[in-house]
């Protein structure tokens, strides 16, 4: 995985590496260690005292005992405004313009939480691709020669091999395919492997075939985990329904964005001004 800082991160090379190298690229000490306790601190509080929250690709873990292992915290923008500041970075506000165009939105941010012991997941796909278990439900032809999605992951702890770093298969975000149980040996054994230090960040393109890994290690894997997409794409929480009004009064311009504000659709055009509300005559559209 090419590795880039805060100031070398060039959003060409980067989307470059997402669409046609690997996958994903990582982003070294992007986020201050005081960000990074705060953050921490707010996750371990909320994932000890509340109950269980839905969780995805644990279908294993449940059978067996050991969802309680690995717990998430949602809504996080709700939670700290160190979150704010994670999700609207203005490095990754630069990439994710280029990679998902320049009023794209997220779709969410929550917390994975692996403790001792805990499993892993099953290889996957995410948002807004993840049940392309399901093809005759999605389009004839969806394909990955466009990206419909971006994942970051903030580590808060050490990611490493032992504790359980998130493994991808290099290159597989071209096919855009869920990978079945016959896929699974293949990519355990050609996998890579998303480690980094407190304050690291990943980019990767979700269409990549991806699982968090067990956690072997004495501590905890703790990650903020965040989605990016299209503008015109349906988001996986209802961030702004969730948020009290005083955190939407004072977002900031990107939060704005972030939170969907400012793309008007769907709207009930039967009640919407009588203008000519979209085109490239009169709008300040420019070819």
């Amino acid at each position: 995985m090419r590795t880039f800082t805060a100031e070398t991160a060039d959003p060409a090379a980067i989307c470059e590496e997402l669409m046609n190298g690997p996958g994903a690229v990582r982003i070294a000490g992007l986020f201050s260690p005081d960000q990074i306790a705060d953050a921490r601190a707010i996750i371990m509080q909320h994932s000890d005292n509340e109950d269980d929250k839905v969780t995805h690709f644990q279908g294993a873990a449940m059978e067996d005992g050991k969802a309680n292992l690995q717990r998430r915290v949602w809504n996080l923008l709700a939670k700290g405004d160190v979150f704010s500041e994670m999700a609207a970075h203005p490095v990754l506000m630069q990439i994710l313009g280029r990679w998902l165009g320049n009023e794209f939105i997220m779709g969410s941010i929550a917390a994975n939480r692996i403790l001792p012991g805990g499993p892993g997941q099953e290889p996957h796909i995410d948002f807004p691709y993840w049940d392309f278990y399901k093809p005759d439900s999605h389009p004839m032809g969806l394909n990955s020669s466009f990206p419909m999605n971006a994942q970051v992951t903030v580590a808060l702890d050490h990611f490493t091999n032992e504790s359980g770093a998130t493994a991808y298969l290099p290159g597989s975000q071209k096919n855009m395919r869920y990978p079945t149980p016959d896929d699974h040996d293949g990519f355990y054994a050609n996998c890579a492997r998303m480690t980094g230090e407190p304050g690291d960040v990943v980019i990767f393109y979700g269409a990549a075939w991806h699982c968090a890994m067990p956690n072997n290690a004495d501590h905890d894997r703790n990650a903020v985990l965040i989605n990016y997409i299209p503008k015109f794409v349906k988001p996986l929480e209802d961030m702004p329904g969730a948020l009290p009004r005083a955190f939407l009064d004072a977002a900031s311009p990107d939060m704005r964005q972030l939170l969907g504000f400012n793309y008007k659709y769907p709207e009930i055009l039967d009640q919407a001004d009588a203008e000519n509300a979209e085109g490239m005559v009169n709008t300040g559209a420019t070819a």
